[in-house]
């Protein structure tokens, strides 16, 4: 073999000459003159230094080496086709794993309908969930585990975009009829209860009952509001908790609180930057 020069073009016309066995009709099915093809065609049969075509009354058939070339033309080509139609996918956000990462406190979020409706179109594109805290989330999100993040406010933007995904109410999930009756439930009411809360709230509650002139008791502090209703429910105290969460796992164990400043969000969080197609995608979605 005298060189490796051989290129895509010439593996093309060598397939499309082995398929119709005539110059002439391979040539039509190219939109070529002949001359051109006949060039390129002597030209590959020198580079791999084989004779890769006999003429024969019938057309044009294959010898063994050009027999052997067609096998490993086939598949390379396929592969390039592939390779091109994958990179274009990526390209355009309808391929690829989307990292996200979930608080707990965002049930009911994911997986979303939206998901269903993407993958619908794009069956190529696949999730890999991670599930923590709103800070554990972030966390992952900073050092690049994950390409977007459900989380709940509050929480630091330092070097994070966001989107809001819902708007909720602190509600008091408890077991005592009497306060259920009330509908609704206020801060002065609430200090004299003992408190069960979800200790990231914790700053946002004090702000809001010193400005009141009140002290709360808080009787348990955790790190899950979902820990908070079961405490609540056990009957050891007034757990507070956004309204998405209380619905989920208090059903008519709750009431509002009126207040409010006491308003909770869930958002969609990414990296400031450059963000894939993919990403922009999901983003678009919420």
């Amino acid at each position: 073999m005298k060189n490796k020069n051989m290129n895509l073009k010439q593996l093309r016309y060598f397939l499309a000459v082995a398929e119709e066995k005539q110059i002439t009709a391979a040539a039509k099915r190219l939109f070529i003159a002949q001359p051109p093809l006949s060039y390129q065609l002597k030209q590959l049969e020198k580079e791999l230094d084989v004779r890769l075509f006999i003429r024969t009354s019938h057309g044009i058939e294959l010898t063994d080496a050009g027999q052997e070339l067609r096998v490993y033309a086939e598949k390379i080509l396929n592969l390039v086709d592939a390779a091109k139609d994958q990179v274009q996918k990526m390209a355009q956000g309808e391929l690829g794993t989307i990292k996200i990462g979930s608080a707990s406190s965002s049930v009911g979020e994911l997986p979303s309908l939206k998901f269903k409706e993407l993958t619908k179109y794009y069956p190529d594109i696949s999730f890999d969930v991670y599930e923590d805290n709103t800070f554990g989330v972030l966390e992952k999100l900073s050092n690049g585990t994950i390409d977007l993040g459900i989380v709940r406010t509050p929480f630091k933007r330092y070097g994070i975009d966001s989107k809001t995904i819902t708007n909720e109410k602190m509600m008091a999930v408890t077991t005592n009829e009497i306060i259920l009756k009330q509908g609704a439930i206020d801060l002065p009411t609430l200090a004299k209860q003992p408190l069960i809360i979800y200790r990231r709230f914790e700053d946002i509650f004090n702000q809001s009952f010193s400005h009141r002139g009140l002290k709360p008791f808080y009787a348990v502090k955790c790190d899950d509001s979902r820990t908070a209703i079961l405490w609540a429910k056990r009957g050891l105290g007034l757990a507070l908790v956004p309204e998405k969460i209380a619905t989920l796992y208090a059903k008519d164990n709750f009431i509002p609180v009126e207040h409010v400043n006491w308003e909770t969000h869930l958002q969609l969080v990414w990296r400031k930057g450059v963000i894939s197609p993919l990403v922009k995608r999901i983003i678009e979605l919420f």
